[in-house]
């Protein structure tokens, strides 16, 4: 179940909540009077106010010629969620709708990805979406076939930006075993953070999703016990094989965490020849208010450790704007957190993070690959990264969230990102500043 719309005209938040109610009441009312009452007990609308200002500061050339970017943009995001009617199998109904409005964004300093583009590259004055799914349960296993957000190591959808990422298809989650949460999926189609329809592409450093699929199933472990993991597996058609394992555990202050994953290319073999490893391990030491932490990253094959869906790398080094995953490259981790409500400001906390990664070639990636294209311009092979790259990336974070009164819930984050890296590594030098202020509405349960 898919709905889309596009630059409507004069378009009101109040308007998307009826537009929602609309197209969820048909599903209520196809029942009796006891099925309704199901899908109504316990069921939830949210709305979620984004004030989003991002700006970016390139301190060396940009592919796109713009010494900065920047643009403010206000989106509106609503989601119900029903409950089940009743029976053997019970049916329900999720949907989503969303609204973007720039506030301030020229032709010139366009493209931060908060807003989509006009075929003259200015920003979209407004964009708006709606999507759900509908969704059958029987004991303790839920189906949902439509448009929706996924959160899984192999495959997730990001919400990054002023709106959340979808995927449409169809998602198993079942929790029959205790200690055991399981999910598979098949998506065809998806929805990027600046798009209207569902025909967008999640594009990796190499891969894409366009004419592709992607089906993965795994576990997570003993969710909530102090020793953990999970194991997942996917597939992107005619591209890779990917595996996934964590473990996790607890010693009293102290959390480490390991990931790993494997990729190999499958079938056609659309974005080359691929073969990488890549891992990360992680230590967390907490102190009364404040917490130490740090990692480290390691990619070993010829190219980048690849992923589709801006969320979908659960290593430890990916951060605010680098991934880490060249090939070969090795990173570092130092980071900082610390709850200022401890010295009598609740709500208010301050992170500071480094992280610096080296030893990257890219020039051995298969030639004629998405990594190693040939240039019809200069005749040979262009790599994505040369040999000895190295960069670095900086982040200071201050979030705060009102804690009681009128505005309880409401939330500013104010973020600062500086990137630097040489030839090789063919990052972009640049300093990116977020401003954030989100207010929840729960309007639900009913």
């Amino acid at each position: 179940m898919l709905l889309a719309s596009k630059n409507i005209t004069g378009l009101k938040p109040v308007w998307l909540l009826a537009w929602l109610a609309g197209g969820a009441a048909p599903v209520m009312a196809a029942g009796s009077g006891q099925e309704s009452a199901g899908v109504l007990d316990g069921a939830k609308l949210d709305v979620l106010s984004r004030n989003f200002y991002l700006n970016n500061d390139y301190r060396s050339a940009s592919p796109s010629g713009k010494s900065y970017k920047a643009e403010w943009a206000q989106g509106f995001i609503t989601s119900f969620e029903s409950g089940f009617t009743a029976g053997t199998v019970g049916v329900g109904l999720d949907a989503h709708g969303f609204l973007g409005l720039k506030l301030d964004g020229g032709k010139g300093h366009s493209g931060t990805g908060l807003l989509p583009l006009d075929d003259d590259g200015r920003s979209e004055d407004q964009y708006s979406s709606a999507g759900g799914a509908l969704k059958f349960k029987t004991s303790r296993t839920t189906l949902a076939v439509g448009e929706m957000t996924v959160e899984t190591p192999v495959f997730d959808t990001a919400d990054k930006r002023l709106q959340p990422e979808y995927a449409t298809g169809t998602l198993l989650t079942s929790h029959e075993l205790d200690g055991i949460d399981l999910q598979a999926g098949h998506f065809s189609a998806f929805k990027n953070q600046d798009a209207s329809t569902g025909r967008g592409d999640f594009s990796g450093y190499g891969a894409t999703t366009r004419h592709s699929t992607i089906d993965f199933i795994g576990a997570d472990l003993l969710a909530g016990q102090p020793l953990g993991g999970a194991l997942y597996a996917s597939e992107l058609s005619d591209t890779w094989r990917q595996y996934y394992a964590n473990l996790h555990t607890t010693f009293g202050a102290l959390f480490v965490d390991g990931n790993l994953y494997h990729t190999r290319d499958e079938g056609r073999a659309a974005a080359g020849e691929i073969d990488t490893t890549a891992y990360s391990l992680s230590g967390r030491y907490r102190l009364n208010a404040q917490a130490f932490t740090l990692a480290y990253q390691k990619i070993n094959g010829d190219t980048p450790f690849d992923f589709v869906g801006g969320d979908s790398i659960y290593l430890a080094n990916s951060i605010k704007y680098a991934d880490f995953n060249g090939p070969g490259e090795r990173s570092w981790q130092a980071r900082y957190d610390l709850d200022l409500g401890a010295l009598g400001i609740p709500g208010l906390s301050f992170m500071a993070r480094y992280v610096t990664g080296s030893g990257i070639d890219g020039s051995h990636a298969p030639q004629g690959g998405a990594y190693n294209p040939f240039d019809a311009d200069s005749g040979t092979y262009r790599p994505q990264q040369g040999d000895g790259g190295r960069h670095w990336e900086r982040d200071l974070d201050l979030h705060y969230t009102v804690q009681s009164g009128p505005a309880k819930d409401l939330s500013l984050q104010l973020s600062h990102v500086t990137h630097r890296a040489n030839s090789a590594q063919a990052g972009d030098d640049i300093d990116r500043l977020y401003v954030v202020i989100q207010y929840p509405l729960k309007l639900g349960p009913f």
